[in-house]
């Protein structure tokens, strides 16, 4: 029977509201697998560091701003639980090429099918709840990955230290480059203070390095501001519908494509977190395979923090760690391989890594953008 007009109006309608809406991920701001909550000072400069999961600080100058997953602990917006807080540590006098941004930066697997950098390009909406100490005009920036295209955007906050949603819309670039597989596309900004030399006119594309309109406030110039968001999404269309509220399992699996975390703190108290296993090449060197939950962006690369506290084990005796070295020839998109250093292991015998409960350790897996 053929569709009434009816029918495939309602079909439409219905097909903009599935798949994978929301191109942010982590836009709700639950998953922190890092810094489980703890406050991350911005004291490095130029390339992007990952504070909660996907979004990343970018400054200027050092320690001007903290992050931390709920700063200062006031209410959410009503259907949230999280958000991100940014709080300022002095007042500070930008420079003209000063910049500091809290940013997301898109994969292009993600975001191929918007089409920027053609005649198809489609227009997208951003929206986003927004808290902030201090009122005013407030921006931020949509960059390409070469950085050879900008888009100035801004937003009002009427009220202080009251939530407040925004939406803006960004008319799909017809021009630059946008990668379309496992790289950077674009990168969305929200500035907290930027100089003169990076402060523009908010609404086209353009290929000026600039990450805020003229006239912005500057949350770092005040010392205590503090500027909160959450409920960030990017969608397809001019149009912004409600936040894609996302399973925690699948937002959590959308985080770990790009960086996993495990550590001693995910097993009961007074049990071992076994990270991997593998076998003793020598009497002093083990070759540990970790199995990723998810298939990875790309191969990881992988930091640890308190290797001292821990340990081999086999079912007989614990050895300690002297030293961590990961093997990237053999690594992969699924399982990596590291190499760890102890003394009187058994030739060809099968050990555990593990985190002892004595000190807090994590091994971060990263394979960002």
């Amino acid at each position: 029977m053929p569709l009434t007009q009816v029918d495939q109006g309602l079909l439409s309608s219905a097909a903009q509201y599935t798949g994978f809406k929301n191109r942010i991920i982590n836009g709700n701001m639950v998953i922190d697998q890092r810094n489980a909550g703890a406050s991350v000072a911005t004291t490095t400069t130029a390339a992007g560091v990952y504070t909660l999961d996907r979004w990343i600080y970018q400054v200027s100058a050092a320690s001007k701003f903290t992050v931390q997953q709920n700063a200062g602990s006031v209410t959410p917006p009503a259907g949230f639980t999280n958000y991100l807080g940014c709080t300022s540590t002095s007042a500070y006098s930008v420079g003209t090429n000063d910049y500091f941004t809290i940013a997301q930066r898109l994969e292009g697997y993600n975001t191929s099918d918007l089409g920027w950098g053609s005649a198809n390009a489609q227009t997208v909406t951003i929206s986003f709840w927004v808290r902030s100490s201090l009122t005013g005009a407030f921006g931020g920036a949509v960059r390409n990955s070469s950085g050879g295209r900008y888009y100035l955007f801004s937003y009002t906050i009427n009220a202080a230290n009251t939530w407040e949603y925004k939406t803006i819309t960004v008319a799909g670039d017809t021009t630059g480059t946008y990668q379309t597989t496992n790289s950077i596309s674009f990168e969305v900004w929200w500035s907290l203070g930027a100089g003169s030399g990076l402060s523009g006119t908010a609404g086209s594309w353009s290929t000026n390095n600039q990450t805020q309109p003229t006239g912005s406030t500057s949350v770092v110039g005040t010392n205590g501001a503090t500027f909160y968001i959450t409920g960030v999404q990017l969608e397809k269309g001019a149009t912004a519908t409600s936040f894609d509220v996302r399973d925690y399992g699948r937002e959590l699996i959308l985080c770990q494509r790009y960086a996993f975390s495990l550590d001693n703190q995910q097993s009961p108290s007074n049990i071992s977190s076994r990270y991997g296993f593998g076998m003793a090449n020598s009497a002093s060197q083990c070759q540990i395979n970790v199995q990723h939950p998810v298939t990875m962006r790309a191969i990881p690369g992988i930091t640890v923090t308190n290797l001292s506290s821990c340990i081999l084990s086999d079912s007989t005796a614990t050895f300690s760690i002297s030293a961590f070295a990961a093997q990237t020839n053999v690594s992969g998109l699924n399982t990596s391989s590291v190499s760890l250093s102890s003394s009187g292991l058994t030739v060809y015998r099968t050990y555990f890594w593990e985190g002892t409960t004595a000190t807090n350790n994590r091994i971060v897996f990263s394979a960002e953008l």
